[in-house]
């Protein structure tokens, strides 16, 4: 059964989320403003607070962005003019990362699509608008080595796994979520650690994003894009 999405149904925070509970209809707060952001960049990178993926600065160019990108150690992300820092992983994160790369690797294996896991950075331009944007998802298929151009991929990929940090829900569920609606990938995976839970969603006619496949703890869950491609949540979640 599949369940339709609009973008306006996400003005939620998902700091709680379950995905079989439903939205917990707590308000989502728009991203603190570019002078606070930095405060902050400025208090974490002096040990202060939380890690956070939060907007460093908004109002950004394409070009300046890679300047930034240049002189920064952090993982930095471009989406909407806005630049974000992305937190690092922890262990249970890489761990699921991995297991989800094997199993892709395994899928894939002898097909003309490929699994690359992150650090990669992937271009996507917004059909309607033009726009740029550059992001470094968890785990991305990508279907032609031609549009890898030694250093990033561009285009849009079919799929995308973004896995959930207590941190940075909001931008995967959110930003990401409205991001790749917008340019087009054709299924996007959620990995929720907290929940052991794998959220599918796929693009339907009206290129609105569909929840596909849910589990929890247990169960297979399966692509649609890729038929045949399943993964086993005691397994991933072990």
């Amino acid at each position: 059964m599949f369940i339709m999405y609009k973008t306006e149904d996400f003005a939620f925070i998902f700091a709680d989320f379950n995905p079989l509970d439903g939205f917990l209809g707590k308000t989502f707060s728009p991203p603190i403003a570019p002078f606070e952001a930095i405060q902050y960049t400025e208090k974490k990178r002096n040990g202060e607070g939380p890690s956070l993926s939060l907007p460093l600065a908004s109002g950004v160019s394409y070009e300046r962005y890679w300047v930034l990108r240049e002189q920064s150690d952090d993982r930095l992300e471009y989406i909407d003019r806005a630049v974000y820092m992305t937190p690092s992983s922890s262990v249970r994160h890489q761990l699921i990362s991995s297991r989800l790369h094997f199993q892709f690797s395994l899928f894939f294996r002898g097909k003309p699509c490929d699994v690359l896991a992150a650090p990669l950075d992937v271009e996507l331009v917004d059909e309607q608008t033009g726009e740029r944007h550059v992001v470094v998802p968890d785990l991305t298929v990508i279907c032609g080595e031609e549009r890898l151009d030694g250093t990033k991929y561009i285009g849009v990929p079919p799929l995308i796994v973004e896995i959930l940090s207590p941190s940075n829900q909001a931008h995967d569920l959110v930003t990401k979520f409205n991001l790749y609606m917008a340019c087009g990938v054709h299924e996007y995976w959620i990995v929720n650690p907290m929940k052991q839970a794998v959220t599918v969603y796929v693009l339907n006619e009206e290129r609105l994003y569909e929840q596909a496949d849910v589990q929890v703890k247990t169960g297979t869950v399966r692509s649609v894009y890729f038929p045949g491609l399943a993964i086993d949540m005691a397994e991933l979640f072990r």
